[in-house]
């Protein structure tokens, strides 16, 4: 016989991945090898070796910390939409109670300033003759091209525009108003704005961003849409 025939088979040892694939499809492994979690250690962040065990418990606590302040965020989400819904159920309220645009217009500025800390609020309607103007307080719009140019995301995208707005959006929303406001929220008053533009300012930079939500916006674009058509005749 050849020295071939003569050698024993070679038993290759598995790598990590095997080993690592073969304990997470036998997780009862260690229950039938207890002696064998005595010996193995691991190295703690600190250096020191600790058991398992002591790796596992940690672990735990570790997964514990993370989820209870999870559950905390959502704990505070949830008061501040809570919050949210009040302070609108009230600002729907005071609305509802008025008996002219004008009165419309002026609980809208005290709700928006006194409860949701806006700066500045503007109200932006069509057809408004320069009688109504200085009667309300409201500014006259008048939607073209250019002004779709410059207010697309409002006026074609039907959508609340939150954050810091160009020079130019700022001058023709808030006039005079314009170099004071940081961040602002631009709401359409129905389909492509046909009742009109909210705008509402603040001298905080954060105060409207980009990434906010916009369902609170929404809702209040909605309701004033009614409020406004149904109070718009002299």
């Amino acid at each position: 016989m050849t020295s071939q025939a003569n050698a024993e088979p070679r038993h290759t040892e598995p790598d990590a991945s095997q080993v690592h694939d073969y304990l997470a499809n036998h997780s009862e492994f260690f229950n039938d090898y207890p002696e064998l979690l005595a010996d193995l250690q691991l190295l703690h962040a600190s250096g020191k070796a600790v058991s398992l065990i002591e790796r596992q418990v940690q672990v735990l606590r570790d997964q514990n910390h993370d989820l209870k302040q999870r559950l905390l965020e959502l704990v505070d989400v949830a008061r501040d939409n809570d919050r949210l819904n009040e302070r609108l159920h009230h600002l729907t309220l005071e609305l509802i109670r008025a008996s002219s645009l004008t009165e419309l217009i002026d609980n809208l500025g005290h709700q928006l300033r006194n409860e949701f800390m806006a700066d500045a609020i503007i109200l932006h309607l069509p057809d408004l003759d320069e009688s109504r103007q200085r009667e309300t307080g409201a500014q006259p719009l008048v939607i073209d091209d250019k002004l779709r140019e410059l207010l697309p995301t409002p006026l074609t995208e039907n959508k609340p525009q939150c954050g810091r707005l160009k020079e130019a959006q700022a001058e023709f929303l808030f006039g005079e108003q314009a170099a004071a406001i940081e961040s602002s929220a631009v709401i359409p008053l129905g389909e492509n704005a046909r009742c009109g533009l909210l705008t509402i300012g603040s001298r905080e930079v954060n105060r409207f961003n980009p990434c906010m939500g916009t369902v609170f916006l929404m809702h209040l674009g909605e309701l004033l849409v009614q409020l406004v058509e149904s109070k718009s005749t002299p």
